[in-house]
């Protein structure tokens, strides 16, 4: 089964997918957050031949909602509509932190590493299910 790990952010939406046995998580892609975001992920969904998608949950490390909580479910909500997926969510707490660490040289993260991060984690909590 083939998976695809989104960190979702106001701006930017770094992408994912896992190997078909989902064991491995893969940076794809860091896509604008703008009004062609949902067709480039349905676009990836289709030709990625993605089974399940994997959210990084946003919410703070005590499970307190923050400034843009409110706005990554209804992106979820919107992505599961969209693509007919069971969207699942991960724990993404400090996994930009992690990231920045495979950044580009000048850039302060990547949203695709981090996205891999969130999606590796899910994949790694989920192996034995």
């Amino acid at each position: 089964m083939k998976y695809l790990g989104i960190d979702y952010g106001s701006k930017r939406v770094g992408i994912a997918v896992s190997d078909a046995n989902a064991t491995i998580a893969f940076p794809r892609a860091t896509l604008v957050n703008d009004g062609t975001l949902m067709a480039k992920l349905s676009d990836t969904v289709k030709n990625e031949k993605i089974e399940r998608i994997v959210v990084g949950d946003t919410r703070s490390h005590g499970g307190g909602s923050n400034p843009i909580t409110a706005e990554a479910e209804k992106f979820t909500e919107e992505l599961a509509r969209e693509t007919g997926l069971s969207v699942s969510r991960a724990f993404e707490v400090f996994s930009s932190i992690e990231a920045s660490r495979y950044a580009p040289e000048g850039a302060l993260k990547d949203d695709a590493a981090a996205a891999a991060i969130i999606l590796q984690r899910f994949l790694d909590m989920n192996a034995s299910r």
